[in-house]
């Protein structure tokens, strides 16, 4: 069982940055692939990025140049480096591991771009 918590979400004016945290419980981090999703009002939920325990990263194309993926396995966290927001970038953003065919989910964190 792996519990995901998130932070670092709010509102932000467009052209600018966050970085999302998501802190993983237990002592397996490692051998999960992390990743971060999103769902915008309306939208079907989304994959924005992926790492996985190998270092392979992988990005949707709406945010490659602009979002940064990284794990510290020393600190059971996953980042979301977060760069050029766009207003499009407005979603609630979720935590992910997977291990095999089990996903694990946080509860999301609220990203909003406006000015």
């Amino acid at each position: 069982q792996v519990q995901l918590v998130e932070s670092g979400g709010g509102l932000v004016q467009p052209g600018g940055s966050l970085r999302l945290s998501c802190a993983a419980s237990g002592s397996l981090f490692s051998i999960y692939t992390m990743a971060w999703y999103r769902q915008a009002p309306g939208k079907t939920r989304e994959l924005v990025a992926s790492a996985a325990t190998d270092g392979t990263l992988n990005y949707a194309d709406s945010v490659k140049g602009r979002f940064t993926i990284s794990r510290d396995n020393a600190k059971n966290t996953v980042y979301l480096q977060m760069n050029s927001l766009k207003p499009e970038d407005t979603a609630d953003y979720y935590c992910n591991a997977r291990l095999s065919f089990i996903d694990y989910w946080g509860q999301g964190t609220q990203v909003t771009v406006s000015s």
